[in-house]
């Protein structure tokens, strides 16, 4: 079917051979620009403890953090998370435990260190 619409064309009518002289130049000109448009601005998502200053330890974390300083405190926690995750996967192999059962009681841990202040 000839006829049909098209991108360009209407029932056999090209838009371009529609208008004639300045039409068709403004025309031609004002298809080729982009209008920007502002993205609707969202709120991001923040990576936080939700438990942030509370807890038992929360306290002894804080000053420590502050004594050390961010960066050399943040290296030392890694460490510290590191080595109570091979603790964990030790002993999930020493019980048998598989893969998903250590994944819970890694979870478990991150879960109960929030609670206590140690991730504050």
């Amino acid at each position: 079917m000839a006829s049909a619409i098209t991108g360009s064309s209407v029932r056999g009518l090209n838009w371009a051979q529609s208008f004639g002289g300045d039409e068709r130049a403004w025309l031609t000109k004002a298809g080729t620009r982009w209008v920007r448009c502002a993205r609707p601005s969202r709120a991001r998502p923040m990576m936080g403890n939700v438990n942030e200053g509370k807890g038992l330890f929360a306290p002894l974390v804080v000053v420590a953090r502050n004594i050390i300083g961010k960066k050399r405190f943040n290296q030392l926690r890694g460490k510290a998370i590191a080595l109570h995750s091979q603790v964990i996967n030790e002993f999930c192999k020493s019980i048998g435990a598989d893969g998903k059962q250590r994944q819970g009681l890694i979870r478990l841990a991150k879960k109960n260190g929030e609670r206590l202040g140690f991730l504050a």
